[in-house]
């Protein structure tokens, strides 16, 4: 429900007067990135804007008001006045900001550059009184805005102040036009002019001049004197005395003695109410007064120039300008202060008449009338909730007293609910254990739906604070309470239900649970849902051992968010965690990497906590390629954020198997028993996420030589997979079980752990778990595939392992990473050069990515450091090897290979 006149031009004022010195200076502002009209009020910033920009076919006019001060409603406006000077090229980052499914501005706009990339015309964006914007999440997302925009849009900005949007740097770097006061004042042949076109006797030089030296130039005390001359029949040379002592702190004074006075009482009285409204039109202005001439009224006033601006568009909306609204406010409060609260309380249903509950809330805040507020809340606070007016809801609610809020069940349900979806879940509970006790007080007796509704949010709440069997409990109560037109609640309860039996390790009931909430929250369009119950079916679906099936059921979570512009949500984060989960167990590292890589960019720096899973992911695939330097940044991340939040062991285990691995590569023991030392240890192995920690576990008792800890650890672990027909962790379990016998020297029960291991691969298609331990597990499928005891499935699965850790194993030695390099020097036969002339590690990994056929710039990209640093390494490593050119590098590299067997 947005305010169509506030992305509308002002109408062309009557005797505008042209500028042509100004206009001059605007001629090459296609060039530029910024204008800006920066002055104190009544300068004329907005009527300049407006006349240079009139005959500009590709304009969008955004007029700020002081409740645009909420990040939402600002991004809601902003786009769609792109939208209107672009012919509509950015419709996805529209219906993206309007269903508020970004996760953070910077987001959202990279998706409107994306957008624009195809529209080439020039182009210019009004940001009409930015003075009234004091957000700093909107001035911080502006100034990325203007760093990143096309070169054909021109951002133009209207403002009493210096806006805070890097103007000094645009200054300099000469990429803004700057009109101040200084140039919007009058000239003397300006204001001549304007009074030739407003006063009858006409003025001359002398006087123009004087007048003009008087008010400084300044329009609208211009337009004051010219009123003057008009009511009270004077020449301009008697106003001229009579202003020659104004000054700009007495406006209002001189409002009052030379205007306001001068009006009839019932056009006095008739501004003052109307002043009440930021914007208006005929409808609101009929409503608020009681007028039936409301629009001929509006009309009158604005022949006679009264700072009443008509806007462009079909509803003949009006707005006075700010100063002289401010006026007529202060003239108000001063004049018929009894008037207040009826006129806000007016306002508030006449914006309510034309559906607009945020502006029918903002008067009836103002004239504190709560009774009005709680009628609002309750027959619209569920629709602006599910449009994501947040904060004007719970400022709203907060104002309400006990009786009223715990009265009206809805009202602190929707309360409840603010607190959920706004991630503070220690509320929640908190906000419903109130208002039991206040409706038991109150003798508040719940309907069974009402009841319904707040077990479906006490449910949520358990499953957040990982009490399981509560949230069952309480989700099955809910559905048995709910009807199906309580539709919402439904969905999250039936939601609840499904991931409760998940967590529990009852796949077979929580898979169907989660397809019928995807089911219901399609029929009811409420899409994240569905896409929350997509996910939930991967994850049941790999635990079952059926990753192609979780593959395809990721594929139609893709294509929901394609419908629906779903991009910018968390969940689409999710999404790319389970695909490049799965695409890491198939090997096809470079796409894993990929998805990681695009959950960051989804998640943004908003949400910073949130990109553990990827950190882990990325830090994964580079243990795997051998990259430990690489890793490290990553590793480094994963720990500063561990340490920053705290985290359900789904990410723990996540995180921690990444962190395993390259204490593993590394050969640090010491971080791995520090880990062992501390680390969670569920009461339970019945899901995926409690297998991968104890499997954790088990991987840390077998580096640390704690082989009959780990052997304990494996039993508990594949008894719970069988018993909960965990497929996927059973393959996964019996990797590491052969891992064990190996390194106990149990060659015969390797080989058969691996045989099985190999078998339940052919279903879940996994080799991932077999490489990162492939120079313990090789050997054993060597043997395996000598032996002749493996099927033809199986045996060409292990042939494929086989040749996957031969690349790998080579991969690694390529990079020259830290445990080749040891063994390097250790050699026997190493050359006497290289013995006597060390290289630091970063010049053996520069050496080995120069043979590895890596140009300067690729080898700068790939450690992630500057070109001018290459070049130094690449120097001291060729003054080292008496190496003089690339060609010998690489020659030396493959014979160092070749010595080390290679």
């Amino acid at each position: 429900m947005w305010i169509p006149s506030k992305l509308t031009r002002p109408g062309r004022l009557h005797n505008a007067i042209v500028r042509p010195r100004v206009l001059d200076i605007l001629h090459n502002a296609t060039c530029y990135k910024l204008v800006l009209f920066r002055s104190p009020a009544g300068y004329g910033k907005t009527t300049m804007a407006a006349q240079w920009l009139a005959d500009k076919p590709h304009v969008g006019w955004y007029s700020i008001d002081d409740s645009d001060n909420d990040p939402f409603r600002f991004l809601n406006y902003f786009l769609q006045a792109i939208n209107k000077a672009t012919d509509q090229s950015c419709p996805n980052a529209q219906k993206l900001a309007e269903k508020r499914q970004f996760s953070s501005i910077h987001s959202l706009f990279s998706e409107v550059f994306t957008e624009m990339a195809h529209y080439h015309q020039e182009c210019y964006v009004m940001l009409d009184d930015y003075h009234l914007l004091s957000d700093d999440e909107i001035h911080e997302a502006m100034r990325f805005f203007i760093k990143h925009m096309p070169d054909n849009m021109t951002l133009v900005v209207t403002s009493r102040a210096a806006p805070p949007l890097g103007t000094a740097n645009l200054r300099v770097r000469d990429l803004m036009i700057e009109i101040g006061n200084e140039l919007l004042a009058f000239d003397t042949e300006e204001t001549t002019r304007f009074f030739n076109q407003r006063v009858t006797d006409g003025v001359d030089d002398s006087t123009a001049n004087s007048l003009r030296d008087y008010v400084e130039g300044w329009p609208s005390a211009l337009q004051l004197i010219a009123l003057q001359a008009q009511y009270q029949k004077r020449t301009l040379e008697q106003s001229a005395e009579s202003v020659s002592h104004f000054n700009h702190a007495h406006l209002w004074d001189y409002l009052v003695e030379e205007v306001f006075d001068l009006l009839d009482n019932e056009t006095r009285q008739f501004l003052m109410q109307c002043s009440v409204l930021e914007h208006f039109n005929d409808s609101l202005v009929t409503a608020l007064t009681k007028r039936d001439d409301a629009l001929s009224m509006i009309e009158s006033l604005n022949r006679f120039g009264l700072f009443i601006y008509p806007l462009e568009g079909e509803h003949n909306w009006y707005r006075f300008h700010n100063l002289f609204g401010e006026f007529l406010a202060h003239q108000r409060l001063a004049r018929i202060p009894q008037q207040e609260h009826d006129l806000h309380r007016e306002a508030s249903l006449a914006w309510l008449e034309m559906s607009n509950p945020h502006q029918a809330l903002r008067h009836a805040k103002i004239a504190q009338d709560t009774d009005l507020l709680a009628t609002i809340l309750s027959k619209h606070g569920w629709s602006m909730f599910n449009q994501g007016e947040l904060e004007m809801l719970e400022s709203s609610i907060n104002l309400l007293s006990s009786n009223q809020l715990y009265s009206e069940p809805k009202l602190c349900m929707l309360q409840a609910w603010l607190a959920q979806s706004q991630h503070r879940y220690n509320d929640v509970g908190a906000l419903l254990s109130k208002a039991d006790e206040e409706m038991a007080k109150l003798n508040v007796e719940l309907s069974s739906k009402e009841q319904g509704e707040f077990n479906a949010l006490r449910a949520q709440v358990a499953i957040n604070q990982n009490e399981p069997e509560k949230a069952l409990e309480l989700a099955e109560l809910a559905l048995s309470q709910l009807d199906n037109t309580i539709y919402r609640s439904r969905i999250v309860a039936t939601s609840v239900v499904g991931e409760v039996n998940h967590v529990l390790g009852q796949l077979s009931r929580a898979l169907p649970m989660m397809q019928q909430t995807e089911k219901l929250a399609r029929q009811y369009q409420v899409y994240h849902q569905a896409l929350w119950a997509l996910l939930q079916q991967s994850e049941i679906l790999i635990a079952q051992g059926y990753v192609q099936a979780a593959y395809e059921v990721q594929d139609n979570a893709f294509k929901l968010i394609e419908e629906h512009q779903l991009h910018q949500l968390p969940l689409h984060e999710f999404l790319l965690r389970v695909r490049a989960q799965i695409l890491w167990c198939w090997n096809r590292l470079d796409e894993a990497e990929e998805c990681a890589y695009k959950g960051l960019d989804v998640l943004g720096n908003h949400s910073p906590s949130k990109h553990l899973h990827s950190y882990s992911m990325l830090a994964r695939i580079s243990v795997g390629r051998g990259e430990l330097d690489k890793a490290s940044r990553f590793i480094e991340q994963i720990l500063h954020l561990m340490k920053q939040s705290s985290y359900h062991v789904d990410w723990t285990a996540n995180a921690s198997l990444s962190l395993l691995l390259y204490w593993q590569a590394r050969g640090d023991m010491d971080s791995i028993q520090n880990w062992l030392n501390t680390s969670t240890r569920p009461e339970r192995a019945c899901n995926h996420f409690s297998q991968l920690q104890w499997r954790n576990i088990a991987r840390a008792q077998i580096n640390l030589d704690m082989m009959e800890e780990a052997q304990q650890t494996l039993e508990f672990m594949q008894e719970e997979a069988k018993k909960y027909q965990l497929i996927t962790d059973i393959n996964r379990n019996l990797i590491v079980e052969s891992i064990l016998a190996t390194t106990l020297g149990k060659e015969e029960e390797a080989r058969d752990k691996l045989k099985q291991a190999l078998a339940l691969t052919n279903q879940t298609g996994m080799i991932g778990n077999f490489l990162i331990d492939g120079a313990k597990v090789g050997h054993v499928l060597e043997k395996l595939i000598q032996r002749g005891e493996l099927g033809d499935l199986e045996r060409h699965r292990a042939q494929q392992l086989m040749k996957e850790i031969s690349t790998t194993q080579r991969s690694r030695s390529v990079h020259f990473d830290e445990e080749f390099v040891e063994k390097l020097i250790n050699h026997p036969n190493i050359p006497e050069l290289v013995r006597t002339s060390p290289l630091t590690q970063r010049e053996w990994q520069v050496l080995g990515l120069i043979y590895s056929g890596f140009s300067n710039e690729q080898i700068a990209q790939e450690l992630d450091v500057a070109g001018t640093t290459i070049k130094t390494h690449i120097r001291n490593l060729y003054q080292k090897l008496n190496i003089a050119n690339r060609k010998e590098a690489v020659h030396t590299a493959e014979n160092l290979l070749q010595l080390m067997g290679y």
